[in-house]
């Protein structure tokens, strides 16, 4: 009933022998990945595979969740729905031992290879009501990460996410927490066009799941409301961000987001989304009323006591090298302070480099404008960090957008032009700090300090270089603040069109040096090929297709063509490329006239009859078009009012006639129409 692989136990007593829920071939494809590969190579099988359920299951980042959670050697964790595994390598590194529950068998293997040299990991695969029973209670932490949304699934019932909850917290020991990782409902990406995780349909958790389903997520309340029915005394509260899946800044109601920080909105990658409204000026929105709490996208939520760690961003969509977590905190002094953590043995070199760099920026600032935040390198038994003081104030990025906002340029060259000042002090000391955007300067009063130095070089970089990055990395971060002139301002700068390109290009080389030329999370994004469906280009469409592809009929009774006495026909166009119509024409009517559409096109008839007769579309002297005939029937317009003539006096009619014409019909650029008739011989 146990199986060993490596060194992780899987304990089959419980298992029904039969997998109730799998993915398809590729939990097959994961699995001959994680038999096959070491995890060092799954970065580049992500990037050659360009799957979403292979970055979802193997991406390192999908740790970042927890791995700031402060779990100690000597703490028992319990992890419920498992899956493939993502989380439970760090949790094994963290704690002294990792009990698993997972449903699914081939999962359960999926995961024991991939962490198959963890000696403290034991996967019990089965039902997690059959396995409750036989669970200790003596667990310092139970994790549901993406888990408690199937409390129906797993439990039942008439209250199953209640009940969830009461069979686990008899399996804490006093003083122990669970942790959940939960999206939102009410999560600003589904409001602005992320379908529902879960269901993949639009709006579903805002519209309550009102067509059902076997996953629920819930609002902040939602889940109050459930942790009060069980009378749970203390819970906490963390908003990750973007979301819990590949989350890279975590924030808490101790430290929520200043205005503009949430710019990294588009980060869905398991389907298609709609873009309805401009996520980070909604964010910058609720930011200022206090409303992020409802709105943000997940929720962490720590059942139990808090921890000193109020914020912590990841940097570690990076080469290993420099891959770090900044952490905001209060020790028991309540004083605030921050951290920055090598991800690793290899980034410990980059981290202690900031120790050095402050001391470097000091030296070459001292007299100046421009301060520079303290920094001191902590190395204590096994742990090392550099510690920073916590700065108040307004970041200059923020100052500028105001100036934007309220359309005064003059204030924003004016916060620029101060920019340059204070960053140009001492330029030619051989030390720079190559990331000295608006964002790392903090503004309080008359003191602007620099609070982030992490991409110090021992050499000089010439200040226009450095306001140009800042400038350029400033529009990058948001398109509404194209609306200023970077022709003046590299004129400001003295930097030709020759040197920005040169710029640019050493801008694109230090991106592929921080991430060790792996593709970032924003890249794997274009990589995978989800659409970006922006519902205002739609409506421009459909109302360009009512404005342009309308029919419009004239009759010439001997007087010619008159704009008075001609007629659109309602519902001719069948679809957007077919023409059908039946027209009840006069007897007096000498020439009739059909304009298919208001623009260039192409038009090919497919049928032409009058009372029933057909009209043969090369009938010499019947029809004549203002276009040229590719062949007899089929038409090229390169014009705006391309018309169709029909001579009925050729024809035999009556008092009253019928005419039936069925066209197909091709909407045409102007250019390609001029060049497309261009080729054909003559005009008719």
């Amino acid at each position: 009933m146990v199986e060993e692989i490596g060194k992780v136990r899987l304990d089959y007593s419980k298992y029904s022998g039969e997998d109730l829920y799998c993915d398809g071939a590729v939990e097959d494809e994961l699995l001959h990945i994680v038999k096959d590969l070491s995890a060092v190579e799954y970065a580049k099988v992500i990037e050659e595979r360009k799957s979403w359920p292979i970055l979802y299951h193997l991406s390192p980042l999908r740790e970042n969740i927890v791995e700031w959670i402060p779990i100690l050697k000597s703490d028992k964790v319990l992890e419920v729905g498992s899956g493939c595994g993502a989380i439970t390598g760090v949790l094994s590194k963290k704690a002294g031992s990792v009990s698993c529950v997972e449903l699914s068998k081939k999962r359960s293997m999926i995961n024991a290879y991939r962490h198959s040299e963890c000696d403290n990991v034991t996967i019990h695969v089965g039902n997690f009501k059959d396995i409750e029973p036989q669970l200790p209670k003596d667990f310092d932490y139970i994790c549901l990460i993406g888990v408690f949304e199937y409390g129906q699934s797993y439990i039942g019932g008439k209250k199953p996410y209640h009940d969830f909850l009461k069979l686990l917290l008899p399996h804490l020991k006093d003083g122990g927490r669970i942790i959940i990782a939960i999206e939102n409902k009410y999560g600003m990406k589904y409001f602005a066009g992320c379908r529902e995780d879960h269901s993949g349909a639009y709006f579903a958790g805002i519209e309550n799941y009102a067509d059902g389903g076997g996953a629920r997520t819930f609002g902040r309340k939602g889940l109050e409301k459930i942790f009060r029915s069980l009378k749970i005394p203390e819970y906490h509260f963390y908003y990750p961000y973007p979301d819990y899946k590949f989350m890279t800044t975590l924030y808490s109601d101790a430290y929520l987001p200043g205005r503009g920080e949430l710019s990294n909105n588009i980060r869905n990658f398991d389907r298609d989304r709609m873009v309805l409204f401009d996520e980070k000026e909604a964010f910058d929105g609720v930011v200022e009323e206090g409303l992020f709490p409802f709105f943000a996208n997940s929720y962490l939520v720590v059942l139990g006591g808090t921890f000193d760690s109020k914020y912590v961003k990841y940097s570690n969509d990076r080469a290993p090298e420099y891959a770090i977590k900044t952490v905001i905190s209060r020790d028991d002094k309540s004083i605030v302070n921050v951290r920055k953590y090598p991800l690793g043995e290899a980034a410990k070199e980059h981290v202690r480099e900031m120790a050095v760099a402050c001391e470097n920026l000091k030296d070459k600032y001292k007299g100046s404008r421009l301060e520079i935040n303290q920094c001191k390198l902590v190395e204590q038994d096994a742990e090392m960090y550099a510690q920073f003081e916590f700065v108040q104030g307004v970041p200059l990025s923020e100052l500028m957008d105001d100036c934007l906002a309220k359309g005064d340029l003059d204030g924003f060259h004016k916060y620029f032009k101060e920019y340059v000042e204070r960053i140009g002090y001492n330029s030619d000391c051989p030390v720079a700090d190559f990331d000295l955007i608006f964002s790392n300067i903090l503004v309080r009063k008359d003191v602007w300090t620099l609070i982030d130095y992490e991409w110090t070089f021992g050499k000089s970089i010439d200040t226009k270089e450095l306001a140009f990055r800042a400038i350029y990395c400033y529009l990058l971060e948001d398109e509404r603040r194209n609306k200023l002139n970077l022709d003046l301002i590299l004129e400001e700068l003295g930097i030709t069109q020759a040197d920005a390109e040169s710029y640019r290009e050493q801008e694109r080389d230090f991106q592929k040096f921080v991430t060790g030329n792996h593709l970032a999370m924003a890249e794997m994004r274009d990589r995978i090929g989800n659409r970006l469906i922006v519902p205002e280009k739609w409506i421009d469409k459909c109302r360009d297709f009512e404005e342009v592809n309308r029919v419009q009929i004239y009759e010439d009774k001997g007087n010619g063509f008159s704009e008075e006495e001609s007629y659109f026909v309602q519902e001719a166009y069948q679809g957007e490329n077919m023409i059908e119509l039946q027209l009840k024409v006069s007897g007096d009517v000498q020439t009739l006239r059909i304009d298919p559409a208001m623009d260039a096109c192409a038009v090919k008839i497919l049928e032409i009859t009058c009372n029933g007769e057909t009209v043969p579309p090369d009938k010499k002297k019947t029809i004549s078009v203002n276009g040229r005939a590719a062949k007899a029937g089929t038409y090229i317009f390169p014009t705006e009012d391309p018309n169709i003539n029909i001579a009925m006096s050729n024809l035999q009619r009556n008092a009253e006639n019928t005419l039936y014409i069925r066209m197909e019909i091709v909407r045409l650029p102007h250019d390609m129409a001029q060049d497309m008739a261009g080729s054909v011989k003559r005009i008719l």
